[in-house]
Parts: structure tokens; sequence; C-alpha cells
């Protein structure tokens, strides 16, 4: 499913526009990000929680030039921790 797909649905669901359903999804994206960009973390019961993860600084293997080693900085990564409901309905 495509963001051009979600939308359609949601504006099928709320009885809009397709740009009201895309209005939608940009406004629940952009306050995921802003809170993840903030070092919150954003829980949707049912469905997953949305956090932000720190990784270390390591070494790592230059994909073109395998014998050259490279250093990767430290980075924070956006994480996505499933939620039980969500779970039991992909099983």
């Amino acid at each position: 499913m495509t963001k051009a797909d979600l939308a359609q649905k949601i504006s099928e669901a709320l009885e809009t526009t397709k740009a009201g359903g895309e209005k939608a999804i940009n406004l629940i994206v952009d306050e995921i990000t802003g809170t993840l960009k903030s070092g919150g973390e954003v829980t949707l019961t049912g469905f997953g929680t949305f956090s932000v993860s720190h990784r270390k600084a390591r070494v790592g293997v230059n994909p073109q030039n395998p014998t050259q080693k490279i250093q990767i900085p430290a980075m924070k990564v956006p994480k996505f921790k499933p939620g039980k409901a969500l779970k039991e309905a992909v099983r």
C-alpha cells in the first residue's frame, strides 16, 4: 500500500476529498517526526511505539574497497516496536 492508497482509504472513511486524506497523513507523519526529533517517543496503543535509538560509533568496511576500513560515526536512528495487537493481527 502506498501513501496515495492510504490517503484514498482515509478520505473514503472520513467522507472527504483525497486531498483531505493526504493532509491527515501528512499531519500524523509530521507530528511523529517532530516528537522523535525532540527526543520523545510516540505510543499508539495496540499499534506500536516509535522512538529514537542511539547507535555507537563503529568501524565498518568500504563496500567498494573491502580492504579499506572506515569510521562510522555515532548517530540517532528511528525505531519502531510493534504492539501486541499488531503482532497478533499479523500472525
